[in-house]
């Protein structure tokens, strides 16, 4: 099922295109308000344990594994997935993530997992 998604780190403004914007990180972005996040909801419930999120501290070549430990979690986590699926079927929603790598967060491979599934 193809979705409206999209996936911008928290740092960046918030744009009239964002739809709801949906933070999927456990831990708030350091010195971001509550204002500025312009939040429709804060998932943490669906962020990486903080076992896996450790482990992979943002190192690209443990990408591959992150990948699929964090979608080894995601299977087992029916109801906040669902809870995300349920917005997407409202329309756009803008997943936000807190961390520097653009490429390699849990936000880019949260998007992935709901687009093959």
């Amino acid at each position: 099922m193809a979705f409206d998604l999209m996936v911008k780190r928290i740092y960046e403004p918030p744009a009239a295109d964002d739809g709801q914007r949906v933070l999927v990180d456990r831990i708030w972005p350091r010195g971001v308000s509550r204002e500025h996040a312009a939040l429709a909801l804060w998932l943490k419930e669906i962020a990486p344990s903080d076992d896996l999120r450790k482990w992979f501290g943002h190192e690209p070549a443990r990408w591959a594994e992150f990948r699929k430990r964090y979608g080894a979690e995601l299977d087992g986590n029916g109801e906040a997935v669902a809870q995300l699926r349920g917005l997407l079927g409202e329309g756009k929603v803008t997943l936000l993530y807190g961390a520097h790598d653009e490429a390699h967060n849990n936000a880019v491979a949260l998007a992935e997992y709901l687009s093959a599934s």
